[in-house]
Order: structure tokens, then sequence, then C-alpha cells
């Protein structure tokens, strides 16, 4: 009787040069669907709920940009509540200086607007008596012919229609009307702006007992806490840093704008200089805005293209080495984000929350960011929003 023939192991066949490669990987179609789910229903939130999370984002934020102030005074033995109102008085005293001392350059900018109408328009009118208007004219009537020939064609002979003609009369223009709807949107404001006062003051008076709540719920361990105020910390830090950088760049252009302005001789160089300042902090569409404006102005007060181009060039220049050299030199590398990710951010939120929206966009995208590089689970949200 013979012994069975062994049979050498069949080697593993190799792969196919036309198959693409795939990745296998395990996947849960209803977690998908609940994140999903919960993701949009967190959406719907933030767009419903724009009136209440507005202040208070910006109540955070100015109680981050404020806590080394207050923290100063209550190292020198200073009440903390008598420190946070200290603080909050600066504030307001700070913005009722700026806004007095500005208010009569503002003035004159909204007085010239009707001159700078005036004078564009005879610019404009100048242009086209200068170049040939034969074609122009030629367009005209052929369109005229053509109007002509269209109301021929869909006479017909039919009996007039007995329908009666009914005219829609707008009603006449009445100043009150606006006047009151100003009036409302000042109340508003006005509301908004004590709601974020108050709210400051009250971060400020309360300092980190949000933060030891947080501790005492992460668990009675004492590592789980240790764990929780260093990542606690860590996020601080951050958004710290980064409130401390955009103040600092941003005075830093207002200030070199203003010189360049005032050099150019440009009128109400303060106010200009002020503005370039504030936009600096929305991203892209900011420093375009006030290159725009300056080109705008400008034009009509030296009526030369050249120097509307240097004084252009020059808040343009200031912006960008403010944006790529001055900016990432003082942010730290876990606080830096992509380009990509800041622009899609500004449409998302713009989207979501309106011109409110394109202001908080990069203060809300480095928020989100501290927070998901120190969450375990958010991680790649993270890593995608950083360099």
């Amino acid at each position: 009787m013979s012994s069975p023939r062994h049979t050498p192991p069949a080697r593993d066949a190799e792969p196919n040069q036309d198959e693409p490669i795939v990745l296998r990987m395990p996947v849960d179609v209803r977690s998908i669907s609940l994140t999903v789910l919960a993701a949009l229903a967190f959406v719907l939130f933030l767009q419903y709920a724009v009136s209440i999370l507005v202040p208070i984002v910006l109540g955070v934020l100015i109680s981050y940009a404020l806590t080394p102030l207050v923290a100063s005074m209550v190292r020198w033995r200073v009440p903390r509540a008598l420190a946070a109102a200290i603080a909050v008085l600066l504030l307001l005293g700070g913005i009722g200086t700026g806004v007095y001392t500005l208010s009569d350059e503002a003035m004159s900018i909204v007085a010239n607007v009707p001159e700078a109408a005036r004078r564009l328009r005879q610019r404009v009118i100048e242009h086209q008596r200068s170049t040939d208007g034969a074609l122009l004219e030629q367009m005209k009537k052929a369109a005229v012919e053509i109007d002509k020939t269209a109301q021929v064609a869909t006479t017909t002979d039919q009996p007039p229609s007995r329908n009666q003609r009914v005219e829609v009369v707008q009603p006449a223009f009445r100043a009150s009307d606006y006047i009151w709807i100003g009036g409302v949107g000042l109340f508003g404001f006005l509301g908004q702006f004590a709601i974020i006062v108050f709210l400051v003051f009250f971060l400020l008076v309360t300092g980190d007992l949000y933060k030891r709540k947080l501790v005492k719920i992460a668990g009675p361990t004492l590592s789980k806490r240790r764990i929780t105020v260093q990542i606690l910390d860590e996020i601080n830090q951050q958004i710290e840093n980064y409130i401390k950088v955009q103040v600092l760049t941003n005075a830093l252009v207002a200030l070199a704008t203003g010189i360049a302005l005032w050099w150019f001789g440009v009128e109400n160089y303060a106010m200009w200089g002020l503005l370039a300042g504030l936009f600096n902090s929305i991203p892209y569409v900011g420093p375009v805005v006030v290159t725009i404006g300056l080109g705008i102005v400008s034009f009509m007060q030296f009526d030369d293209l050249m120097k509307s181009a240097y004084v252009c060039g020059a808040a343009f220049a200031i912006t960008s080495l403010e944006g790529f050299l001055l900016t990432p030199a003082l942010m730290s590398r876990a606080a830096q984000m992509n380009p990509v990710a800041i622009f899609v951010g500004l449409l998302f939120w713009t989207w979501l929350w309106g011109v409110w929206g394109t202001v908080l966009a990069v203060p809300m995208l480095m928020i989100a960011k501290a927070i998901c590089d120190h969450v375990e689970d958010l991680q790649p949200l993270g890593e995608l929003l950083g360099e």
C-alpha cells in the first residue's frame, strides 16, 4: 500500500495588478447615522440660538483678554470683585474714549459721501463722453426695433377684455418709520452690549469656579482629577495666548497703517488705522475690505490712480507681513491652523451666524481645536484643523 502523497502548500496568489487596493475596515452604520443626526441637530441648535450664543462667546473671549489684568491686581491683594469691576470699567472707558475721540472723523467721512458720489458720477460721465458711443447707440436702436416688432406680433384683433386694470400705489416715504426701526435696533444693540458687560464681570469674579466644578465632576480618583486639571490648563493657556497675540497684532496693524496713511497725507488716517486693526481679526475678508475702502477714499481725495495704488499697496503689505510673518512667529505650533480649515470655517460660521459669524469664526475654530487636541475621541478633528 503506497503512502499518501503530501501535496506542497499552495502559495499565496499574487495580487492582480489591475485590481484596486482596498482597505477593509469595520463600519457600524448605526453609529455613523447617529453621529450625522447629532451633528445636524447641533448645527440647527447653533443657528436658532444665535441671539444667546453670540453674547456668551463674546463675553468669554473678552474675559480671557481681561483675565491677566485681574490676576495681576489680585496678586497685589486687591479683592477679586473689585479687580473685576476695575477691569470692566477700564474696558468701558476705553471704548467710550475711542468713540468720543473718533466721532468727529467718522462724521466727516459720512459727510463726504455725497461729494464723493458726485465726483465719481462726474468722472463716469466724462469717461462716457470721451469714448465713442456709436456702438452703444446702435445697440439701443436695435433693441427699440426689436420691441416694436414684438408688440406688432403679439397684437390680435380680439375684442378688449372686460378685466379691470388695477394699479398698485406704493405708500409714501415716511421718515418716522425708519427712525423707529433704527431706534429699535439701537436699543437691541445696547441691550446685547449690557448683557455682554455683565457676563464678562461675572466670569471675571468667579475665576476658576467652573474649572473646579469640572474637576469635581471628572471622578473621585486623584489621577482623573490631575488629568482633567492638566487638560483644562492647557486649553486655557492656548486660548489666552491666542487672544493676546490677536490683541497685539491688531494694535500693531492699526498703528502701522495709521502712520502710513499719515505719511501719504490721507484724511481721517486715525479712523482708517483703527478700522484696519479691527478688520485685521477677520481673515482674508477684513484686509480686502479695508484696502478697497482706502482705495476709494484716496482716489476721491487725490484724484490720482498711482497714489491711490500706493496707499492700497502699503495697507495690504502691512496686513500681509502681519499674517505671514508676525502671527506665525508669536503663535505656538499647537495653536496654528491650516489656511484651508480657516477658510472653510469662515464660510461655515458666516452662513451660520451672518456678520457675527464672520467676526467670531477664527476664535471659535481656535477654541474647537484646543478642545479637540485634548479629548481623545476628538483628536482626529483637531488634526484636520491644525497644520
